[in-house]
């Protein structure tokens, strides 16, 4: 495809302001022909919903399963595993406790069908638990309710879901939870409840730390506001439960304070990534140590990271090094603040590139972020190659131009609605 052929339209910027792009087209990413092997990597899917539901803040998730499933089934055939109804699939902000539930089970349901049919080269010899790791909280609590010293609910909670992911095959991710901020008085609190979960794991999971960027809820977790004593808490389950602990997700955009973490971690336990700012540097390593990658960026540039981890398998650190730091940019304002709406650049990416048919979000949360900022995330995916049919992605972009009262002089470039 010749640059002279690529689409061109009319933008606006962060003023309001009419300017002309032309579209770069997509970059030379290609599916891997044999299971990723040098770094494990899950990409956090979101959700699809319905697009004729009552897609409303407050309304239960009516999900589009098909396409949903479907987005999996594109993450799985870059070699990619699956990280499911975690924060990106809006946990916390749209995802019912009911909804989670059945995504569990659905997600799961389908990797052991693409394993079993060997649908896809990238997954062959692997296991559910390589391919799908799941979300364990507490949904079924509200943190309005909840009143500090109701450890023994909270706990509850986590064991009923702990038991719903395991049984269904998939890795466990023991996420943080709202409503133990709001039940623990000391950071013991939070070891004894740490130090049941893990007593009655099956087998090992990943643990999970958010940051309060992504959930200001989460404010204070581990029982201080101070991150070296928070990182003592931390550790110290670490150390007590090693065995029972595949790896940690550290999300605190910190990406000093996860290297020294890394170094600290007990053996065997892996450090994943969770930030979606310094991913490029902490998968690259110090020659030394790396970073797996559990990465909600992960499910907007998965066919350049996926590339990217070939090229580390191949032993081509650097290029793998710059396809991952040719996306950062895209990171950073997707997740720019207020991080936690940083799922609705996701969905419109998967809007533009025809993985859903509209740009919707459970709990209307395709509302969470400007027009400009929207139109920058087209313009930066495109400069990193990841708008894959340009002609649909500049269709779709100036429908919505159109419809937000942004008048274009571009006609239909495809026919496509």
């Amino acid at each position: 495809m010749s640059y002279a052929s690529l689409p061109e339209l009319t933008l606006i910027d962060e003023n309001g302001q009419n300017f002309s792009y032309r579209l770069k087209g997509p970059g030379e990413f290609q599916r891997p022909s044999a299971p990723l092997s040098s770094r494990k990597a899950y990409a956090a899917a979101h959700v699809i919903p319905l697009m004729g539901a009552d897609n409303t803040p407050g309304a239960p998730a009516s999900i589009d399963w098909d396409a949903t499933l479907a987005y999996r089934h594109e993450l799985w055939s870059y070699g990619l595993g699956v990280a499911d109804a975690m924060d990106t699939a809006q946990r916390g902000m749209g995802l019912d406790y009911a909804a989670t539930c059945e995504l569990i089970r659905r997600s799961a349901i389908e990797a052991a069908g693409v394993l079993q049919k060997n649908s896809y080269p990238a997954l062959a010899g692997l296991t559910v638990r390589d391919i799908l790791a799941c979300g364990v909280g507490t949904d079924q609590l509200s943190a309005d309710t909840v009143q500090p010293g109701q450890l023994a609910e909270v706990t509850n909670a986590y064991l009923e879901m702990l038991r719903i992911v395991e049984d269904s095959g998939s890795k466990a991710i023991l996420m943080c939870s709202r409503v133990l901020v709001k039940a623990a008085r000391t950071s013991q609190d939070y070891l004894d409840v740490y130090a049941t979960l893990l007593d009655a794991a099956k087998q090992p999971v990943i643990l999970h730390w958010l940051g309060d960027m992504f959930d200001p809820q989460l404010s204070g977790y581990w029982g201080t506001q101070d991150l070296a004593e928070a990182t003592g808490v931390f550790q110290s389950i670490l150390e007590q439960h090693a065995s029972k602990i595949d790896g940690v997700k550290v999300s605190l955009l910190n990406a000093e304070h996860e290297k020294q973490l890394r170094a600290a971690l007990p053996a065997g336990v892996r450090l994943y990534t969770g930030d979606d700012f310094n991913y490029p540097e902490l998968i690259h390593g110090d020659g030394q140590l790396h970073s797996d990658a559990l990465l909600g960026i992960f499910a907007a540039i998965y066919p350049a990271a996926s590339t990217a981890l070939q090229a580390f398998d191949a032993g081509d650190a650097e290029r793998g090094r710059k396809i991952l730091d040719s996306t950062r940019e895209l990171g950073l304002h997707i997740f720019s603040a207020p991080t936690f709406y940083y799922k609705t650049g996701i969905a419109f990416l998967s809007w533009l590139n025809g993985h859903q048919s509209g740009f919707q979000m459970i709990g209307g949360l395709h509302a969470g972020r400007s027009l400009p900022h929207l139109v920058r995330t087209f313009v930066l995916a495109d400069g990193a190659g990841l708008l894959q049919n340009p002609d649909l992605a500049a269709e779709r972009m100036e429908q919505l131009l159109a419809i937000s009262g942004i008048k274009t002089t571009t006609s239909s470039l495809t026919g496509v609605s």
